[in-house]
């Protein structure tokens, strides 16, 4: 039985879909911007109406051609994301009107889901009393779910290591810093500008920040990591991984999660100049996909949420209104402008 009142066809649905694999920084010509009436909804389809959107570095990666843990988006597709909305007809058992969701929506004002699609989409619903709409795209979501597994599973931080996090005021960041700290490590995180290195230290309580736009990371490595690095959560990539490898100690567990440095290159990616250190340390370097740990998201969620309900965890999210304003918000990503998890807001409730 439908629920939720039809739709008719009087919803039109925006959209922003993949007009050319960009070259570089993502321009406006690499996008159409669409628009479609919503179709009413079959048997065994949901309706989700889109509230919010995550936008991540990864998206950058999804729009080149060539092989990768995902297939790229396609020319001419609805661009890849992450989001929240909330259904607003339901002809599937498993889900009512009302029900606030998360899933792949990609950037769309609307979101139709056939049942077979289920679990491609990852349509799941969320409690909106463990946390707010943009945690559940922060901490909460798949940002949060990178972190916890990243750190905990492949870093494998014990307590008293030193474990150095780039990118610490940014969405991944933020929380591998403050998981850290509770697991008994000391946090050291590495960011652009004053603002950002304050906010790292004062309110996410990591131990250090090191402005890599103020000074030499080299340097600020060897004041604030005496006892050398245990753990490296790199999400830049670049000058700073090679920085990092100097200091590493033997054992050094190294977690490649992204490299944002490198992602709008027009020339090849540049690999680590200091990689014997590897060797010499007999340390490790390992890359993590999130989705490889997706039947395991429920246990991070129920740790990261209590963290928060007691006060020992903070969330930070830069929200921006208007899906039109979506190209230039995600090009925000790479010019370091986003001040913790960049999401997007497309409706009110």
């Amino acid at each position: 039985m439908a629920q939720g009142s039809s739709p008719g066809s009087s919803l039109t649905n925006r959209q922003y879909r993949l007009a050319a694999r960009p070259v570089g920084l993502p321009k406006p010509s690499d996008w159409n911007f669409t628009t479609e009436t919503v179709p009413e909804p079959a048997d065994g389809q949901i309706l989700v109406k889109v509230l919010q959107l995550s936008l991540d570095p990864a998206m950058r990666g999804w729009m080149n051609e060539g092989r990768s843990y995902i297939p790229p988006v396609g020319i001419g597709e609805v661009m890849r994301a992450g989001g929240v909305g909330k259904v607003v007809v339901s002809k599937n058992p498993k889900f009512a009107a009302g029900d606030h969701v998360g899933g792949g929506f990609g950037i769309q004002e609307y979101c139709l889901v056939d049942a077979r699609d289920l679990p491609k989409v990852g349509l799941a619903k969320i409690d909106l009393r463990l946390g707010t709409l943009p945690q559940w795209l922060n901490a909460l979501g798949m940002p949060g779910m990178t972190a916890y597994f990243g750190l905990l599973e492949v870093g494998q931080p014990k307590a008293g290591d030193t474990v150095v996090v780039s990118g610490a005021a940014g969405a991944v960041g933020q929380t591998v810093g403050q998981v850290a700290r509770l697991k008994g490590c000391r946090a050291v995180g590495i960011a652009g500008g004053k603002a950002k290195c304050d906010f790292v230290v004062n309110e996410l309580k990591f131990d250090a920040c090191i402005d890599y736009k103020g000074g030499s990371v080299r340097d600020g490595l060897k004041e604030h990591c005496p006892k050398g690095i245990d753990v490296y959560f790199d999400n830049v990539g670049g000058e700073i991984l090679d920085a990092v490898l100097t200091r590493i100690n033997r054992g050094a567990r190294i977690v490649i999660c992204g490299a944002i440095s490198q992602y709008n290159n027009t020339t090849p990616v540049k690999g680590p100049a200091n990689y014997l250190s590897l060797l010499v340390n007999r340390a490790r370097m390992q890359g993590m996909v999130v989705f490889d740990y997706a039947d395991r998201y429920g246990v991070a969620i129920k740790d990261i949420a209590q963290w928060m309900q007691e006060g020992k965890f903070v969330s930070r999210e830069d929200v921006v209104a208007g899906i039109e304003n979506f190209p230039a918000t995600l090009n925000k990503l790479f010019s370091g402008e986003n001040f913790g998890k960049l999401v997007l807001k497309v409706a009110d409730q």
